[in-house]
């Protein structure tokens, strides 16, 4: 734990996902229209920082240019101040083609790219903020790993860096930790960095109080780093991230739900953060509060 507790959380809004959540409420936006608009929703609830993933029309996830450059120039282009955070997690998917057949890999589902093209998007549109999965994982149930092997994850930390957008690490896992403290530590990545500890996922880290402070007291003191969980602990980690010396997130991507059987919008989940961290005397931070501490370069 931090010896005393800090006063100043920015609140980053994963607005969509790419996950099968659109089918369980409508509030989940699809469109480049629906994303943009649900940045610029969080962000007027509270939200300093929008995470962004963009989806195809039928609501799968997509890596299309095209369409993160749409969401980015209608957020951009409004009369609202948010800081944008793109992913760059999609093509490190494997469907193994089952328990006796691994190989070759299902078509269904495996998205697999090279380092240059999952960081394209980032290249050409200069997000103040992109994020680098920090590592391998089964992801859920069945066949599907989310695969990102360590060559990989250098080289799209190195061209991340040389485009000038600050990389946010996710560590799903322990080991994602131990491999970001070390990427920083060779020069590949920055320091100091920012890390978002991403809990609860199947089958990473879970999101009990140990594993979860075993996570934190193993991030530098001088990184910066957010913390969330997924489904109903959701809001219950505004409380103990920002507790814990860090910064919060919530959204779509994460949680459908503002309450028991009440879906929610992306507002719906951030003013609520807001509502939480408020009624604790935190200071929210502002975007231009987040580039100032962060060092960040908008752009556009």
């Amino acid at each position: 734990m931090p010896e005393t507790i800090h006063d100043g959380v920015f609140i980053t809004c994963a607005v969509t996902g790419g996950g099968l959540t659109t089918h369980k409420s409508d509030k989940v936006p699809v469109t480049p229209e629906e994303i943009a608009n649900a940045c610029i929703e969080a962000a007027k609830a509270g939200a300093a920082i929008t995470h962004i993933h963009v989806r195809e029309d039928d609501g799968s996830a997509s890596r299309s240019i095209e369409k993160y450059a749409e969401v980015v120039d209608r957020v951009r282009s409004s009369d609202t101040d948010v800081v944008i955070n793109l992913t760059a997690g999609m093509g490190g998917d494997i469907v193994l083609g089952g328990v006796e057949t691994p190989l070759p890999p299902a078509v269904e589902g495996t998205d697999m790219v090279g380092a240059t093209e999952r960081v394209e998007h980032v290249r050409q549109l200069k997000p103040e903020i992109c994020t680098l999965d920090c590592g391998t994982m089964n992801f859920g149930e069945g066949d599907y790993v989310m695969t990102n092997t360590p060559s990989q994850l250098e080289e799209m930390a190195r061209q991340m860096t040389e485009i000038g957008t600050q990389i946010e690490i996710e560590a799903f896992d322990t080991g994602h930790l131990a491999h970001a403290k070390s990427l920083v530590a060779r020069g590949i990545i920055p320091s100091p960095a920012l890390v978002q500890l991403c809990m609860g996922i199947p089958w990473g880290a879970p999101d009990d109080l140990n594993t979860f402070m075993a996570m934190r007291n193993n991030i530098p003191d001088d990184w910066t780093f957010s913390a969330f969980s997924i489904s109903r602990n959701q809001l219950r980690y505004v409380s103990l991230a920002a507790m814990a010396g860090g910064n919060v997130r919530v959204g779509l991507e994460d949680n459908i739900y503002l309450d028991r059987g009440v879906l929610a919008s992306n507002g719906d989940l951030v003013e609520r953060a807001a509502t939480i961290l408020g009624a604790q005397n935190y200071n929210i931070l502002t975007p231009a509060q987040v580039r100032e501490n962060l060092n960040l370069t908008k752009h556009g």
